[in-house]
């Protein structure tokens, strides 16, 4: 598309890669002698500053830069209210929702709502709406970014692109590139950051500073008739050439198509509730703090952070669509199609435009070479999350039987599959949301999203509420949800030169809107058929809502009592008998041990990990998982297997490092209870400073929000 880059910038990417390359050959030597007990210590004991640093860099990757700057250049400052929107949620995870998962002794996601409502069928469903989204949300999100990178770097087509971005990412996973994550995020971070700020002043300096951007956007129009004179158009047609009326406001009227302040406030939010406060990767990095209050730290650190992208982002793509118009604002579909290679708009190569355009040689191949690692880091992180939904919630909940090895290979043969989808949903990315990449992942998480987010909310709050109330209206909200999701697919925007022939209540009704009702649809339904249904024992409450931790006095009394009877099940496991001390305990023995290791980070991704409080015998293929053992455990290993070199080199590819290993039998039970119940205590001081830091925090969104909507 453009192919700007100069041998100085590939050498800068060279060099940038090499370092990951070497870091990861480092941490992987390191790795091979250390135990899988430090390992979790490692990730038990991780700071504010290194778990805020990590959620930051976690969320904020090259398709925030594509889509945000995008966004940006396309409708001004409306889609920063997501960005702002996230700092108050983040506080909400740090205050609410993390502590009731230290509180539960649990992990990952699946494993709270199995502890919190029983049975396997609503982990079993929200395993299925996580691999829709991670499909659709993210996977094909992050190909389409980086290859537009690529694109636009060395002027490649978009397919072939796409398959380096891959080729390049299985390369840095095997040589152990990848395994470096949590020693990489903050290097990233700080490159990033810097980058962006860099980027940011330079082209405020070059539109003359931050008044005269607003006053020069508002003018920014493509030159129509020199473009049809360069381009050869057939078509003289014009569409949304001028910037919106209301472009310098964040929340608008009710009626906009971007962001209507009702549908966002009563749609998106609790939408977000489920990526900021319910998705696994989030949670996973703060649960990998040494106590709340490192935990809340975190959370603090990374509010602050989302400050940023409003200016080194969203406004970036403002000033791109000031200084290179003619290209990032096309004028119809035709023209659209020669410039980008989307009828639908422009707008996403805003920011790689931008990088292109105005940074010096070296910088730019930096800024490069930092958003495709990380990109291909969430890559790397998506592959073995989704892998591992799959094979143990799904395909083991199928196939009892399988062994470690088949469910290695079953979990890398999905991440093809997964893959291949992913490429073929590009060209709906393309054209979705008027080309506005941001914003088609905001839609279809406003269509699955919010009865996961209405779930976890009444499990948190409302004791009553039991799993056929939970399954019931999270089933009705999400058939709904991708009723109008395939609905949103079949009738499809048409260019914008084309007459709208789409059904009203299609054309009419913002997906916002339609979150909303999926949202109180299954708040509704969840309730009603809760009250008609017996309630759930007092074990499923006890350590699973917020309410449990005003007896925060009586955590070690009751912890005590778990610790015992999980001691005297081992104990008789251990001797060949399985005599429970509760009948539930005996029925939740093989889920439980399958829930264990749901989600939990490969190799590759080392900022996991509170443990949980009752961890029990493991089966065969439960013990592995991309090659690390999932708790920590004394094992008595069977002699290994002879085998050839041919089936040790596919070994090392797939992750597996032993060929059997024995059923085992956990310990230090009582350890992690201890560690738990000392993760939640806090001193007064530091409490009254992150309350502190909590009211600052806050106070900061909220005035964003009304600085950039009036």
């Amino acid at each position: 598309m453009f192919g700007f880059m100069e041998p100085a910038d590939l050498a800068v990417v060279g060099l940038y890669f090499v370092l990951v390359l070497s870091i990861g050959f480092f941490v992987m030597w390191k790795s091979n002698r250390s135990t899988v007990s430090g390992y979790f210590l490692a990730g038990r004991s991780m700071t504010w500053v290194a778990v805020g640093a990590s959620l930051f860099v976690s969320n904020i990757g090259s398709e925030h830069f594509i889509g945000l700057a995008g966004s940006g250049a396309a409708s001004g400052f409306a889609v920063g209210a997501w960005e702002f929107n996230a700092m108050l949620l983040l506080q909400v995870l740090g205050w609410v929702f993390i502590p009731v998962y230290i509180r539960s002794g649990v992990y990952t996601m699946p494993q709270y709502l199995s502890k919190r409502y029983g049975g396997n069928r609503i982990k079993i469903y929200f395993a299925f709406l996580s691999l829709l989204l991670y499909v659709f949300t993210k996977l094909s999100v992050d190909l389409y970014a980086g290859a537009l990178f690529i694109r636009a770097s060395l002027g490649w087509d978009l397919y072939l692109s796409i398959i380096i971005l891959i080729a390049l990412t299985a390369v840095l996973t095997v040589t152990g590139g990848l395994v470096a994550v949590i020693y990489t995020d903050v290097m990233q971070a700080v490159l990033m950051i810097g980058g962006a700020l860099t980027l940011m002043v330079v082209g405020m300096v070059k539109v003359g500073g931050f008044e005269e951007m607003r006053r020069k956007y508002m003018l920014a129009s493509p030159n129509v008739t020199a473009i049809i004179s360069s381009f050869n158009l057939s078509s003289t047609n014009t569409c949304h050439i001028h910037p919106k009326e209301d472009s310098l406001k964040m929340l608008r009227e009710p009626t906009d198509e971007d962001i209507p302040w009702p549908g966002f406030l009563l749609g998106q939010t609790p939408a977000s509730v489920w990526y900021w406060c319910a998705d696994q990767v989030i949670v996973q990095r703060v649960l990998a703090a040494k106590n709340l209050a490192h935990a809340k730290g975190a959370t603090l650190m990374a509010g602050f952070l989302k400050l940023l992208p409003m200016f080194i982002i969203v406004i970036p793509g403002m000033i791109s669509r000031i200084l290179f118009t003619d290209e990032v604002i096309c004028i119809n579909p035709e023209h659209c199609m020669q410039v980008c290679g989307s009828s639908a708009g422009c707008s996403n190569i805003a920011y790689p435009r931008l990088v292109l355009g105005i940074l010096p040689v070296g910088l730019r191949g930096l800024m490069m070479a930092v958003m495709i690692a990380a990109l291909m880091s969430d890559l790397d992180s998506i592959f073995n999350s989704a892998s591992t939904i799959f094979t143990l919630d799904i395909y083991k909940h199928l196939r009892k039987v399988a062994s470690s090895r088949e469910l290695m290979v079953v979990g890398r043969l999905f991440v093809i599959f997964m893959v291949g989808i992913s490429i073929a949903w590009v060209p709906i990315i393309v054209e979705m949301q008027g080309g506005q990449m941001y914003l088609y992942i905001q839609e279809v998480a406003g269509y699955l999203t919010p009865p996961v987010a209405a779930v976890f909310l009444l499990g948190i709050f409302w004791k009553r509420c039991n799993e056929q109330g939970a399954f019931c209206g999270g089933l009705l909200g999400s058939m709904m949800g991708i009723i109008r999701l395939i609905l949103a697919f079949v009738y499809q925007v048409p260019d914008c030169d084309q007459p709208d022939t789409r059904p009203s209540f299609i054309r009419n009704i913002h997906y916002m809107y339609v979150a909303t009702v999926l949202f109180w649809s299954t708040i509704i339904t969840a309730v009603v058929v809760s009250l008609l249904t017996p309630a759930l024992p007092k074990e499923y409450t006890r350590n699973t809502t917020f309410w449990s931790l005003k007896d925060l006095d009586n955590i070690k009394s009751s912890q005590a009592d778990e610790s015992n009877k999980i001691e005297n099940r081992t104990v008789s496991e251990y001797n060949g008998s399985t005599t429970c001390t509760d009948k539930s305990d005996c029925n939740r023995k093989d889920t439980d041990g399958i829930e264990l290791v749901l989600l939990m980070p490969g190799s590759d991704d080392s900022k996991s990990l509170c443990s949980p409080s009752n961890i029990e015998a493991l089966t065969t293929n439960d013990g592995y998982l991309n090659g690390q053992t999932s708790v920590d455990q004394e094992t008595k290993e069977e002699p290994q297997l002879e085998r050839s070199k041919w089936w040790k080199v596919i070994d090392c590819i797939c992750g597996l490092k032993n060929y059997d290993v024995t059923d085992t039998v956990a310990i230090n039970t009582v350890e992690d209870e201890r560690i738990c119940k000392e993760m939640l205590q806090e001193s007064p001081r530091i409490k009254i400073l992150l309350n502190i830091g909590l009211v600052v925090v806050l106070s900061s969104g909220i005035s964003m929000f009304i600085y950039f909507s009036l």
